[in-house]
């Protein structure tokens, strides 16, 4: 069964910013995909098994953005 949460990030800007949030939360185990809407801040994950927070906040602040 998947789950889908939606996370709201500050800072992006433009594309190459989805591209490299995108890239880190997808590195989290269990994700199967990432959407970004830069315009909003939304990023949109679908995995496997609810995701902790605190990993997708770390994987966001790797890529240098923060949730909101």
């Amino acid at each position: 069964m998947t789950q889908t949460q939606t996370f709201t990030v500050t800072g992006m800007t433009c594309g190459h910013c989805a591209t490299s949030v995108s890239e880190e939360i997808s590195e989290i185990d269990g994700v199967q995909d990432v959407a970004v809407v830069v315009e909003t801040g939304a990023v949109t994950v679908t995995s496997a098994d609810p995701l902790d927070e605190a990993d997708v906040r770390a994987a966001v602040e790797e890529a240098g953005y923060q949730l909101a």
